[in-house]
């Protein structure tokens, strides 16, 4: 993994321009459908409701209050006009209606709460891998129901965009317990075509689609240089929320003595001998600075990250992102 990955970093300069796509290439991935009901298998759908009720506990009674705390709506908007009460604020004074009524009048708003919520999930083929108890495109499944059923449950709009080095689907942003099961099926059910990782392309793709300012959450092991200009562009105007997908095993070598290792993605096949410390060594220092240099950049943006790893729960780490957020409010 880690060959592949400096492989694709000394052919892409990390503030580089990502490859432009093509209008056509969206609106093909636009105009794609997932598949009727009648030709997913049963055992799909089931896993589906498996997965919704496993997420009503945790949506309902943990993370719920902190979504709407933090994720605030786009502004506030005109609700009633009423009398003056005394310790109100007398910058809501209604002046034409207290000079109309010969009394003092105030303004009342109330939070425009409705936001919409892109999930961006990179399902590369570096996702199907796991030396734990699950895949890491099964954690970026989890993670994004929960943040599906918590939009839903606060009347938010969500909507997903997969990719993989190119933009797979996309799914419009709509409301409803049906269509974020919907994008979670997808999340579970869909193929893409695609092995490798374009992450400047699918945020191109995420800023051409959304008009209006939303929250996206950008899912991904962020093993593909080169995404930073997009990155900037996006987060100047929508909320970017980079969530991390890694594995130990990404980080550390085992001392298990021949070892051949290949790219998920770009199929290169390499044989190391993980008995010798210093080979080991040098893997962890390589993992260390891809961490780093990932991490470098969402400083940059002044971005949240939420880092998860297969081998541990979510939970801490989306608390400790909402709380942490929720402290600026």
């Amino acid at each position: 993994m880690a060959a592949g990955f400096w492989k694709r970093l000394r052919s892409k300069s990390e503030d580089s321009q990502a490859p432009v796509a093509t209008t056509s290439r969206w609106r093909r991935a636009s105009r794609r459908r997932t598949r009727t009901d009648a030709t997913i298998p049963a055992e799909v759908l089931q896993k589906v409701r498996r997965l919704e009720i496993q997420m009503k506990h945790l949506v309902n009674d943990i993370f719920s209050g902190e979504y709407h705390s933090v994720f605030k709506g786009r502004g506030m908007e005109f609700a009633e006009v009423r009398e003056y009460a005394p310790g109100d604020d007398i910058r809501s004074i209604d002046w034409n209606v207290t000079a109309r009524l010969g009394s003092p009048y105030i303004k009342k708003y109330t939070e425009e709460r409705e936001l919409t919520v892109m999930l961006a999930v990179d399902l590369s083929a570096s996702g199907i891998f796991g030396s734990g108890q699950q895949l890491k495109r099964d954690l970026a499944t989890e993670v994004c129901s929960i943040l599906a059923f918590s939009a839903v449950r606060n009347n938010d709009k969500v909507g997903c965009v997969l990719f993989t080095d190119d933009v797979e689907l996309f799914v419009p942003p709509q409301k409803g317990r049906q269509h974020a099961l919907r994008v979670i099926r997808d999340l579970l059910y869909f193929e893409p075509e695609g092995r490798g990782t374009d992450l400047g392309s699918a945020l191109q793709f995420v800023a051409q689609v959304l008009k209006r300012k939303a929250v996206v959450f950008l899912v991904s092991d962020f093993l593909d240089p080169g995404f930073e200009t997009p990155l900037s562009v996006v987060s100047r105007r929508h909320d970017v929320v980079p969530i991390t997908i890694s594995d130990a095993r990404e980080e550390q070598l085992p001392d298990v003595d021949l070892v051949e290792l290949r790219d998920a993605e770009t199929g290169e096949r390499m044989i190391i001998d993980t008995s010798n410390r210093e080979v080991r060594e040098r893997f962890q220092r390589r993992a260390r600075r891809v961490q780093q240099w990932r991490d470098r950049i969402f400083k940059r943006h002044s971005l949240d990250v939420i880092d998860l790893r297969t081998d541990a729960s979510y939970v801490l780490p989306l608390m400790t992102f909402f709380r942490r957020r929720a402290r600026r409010y």
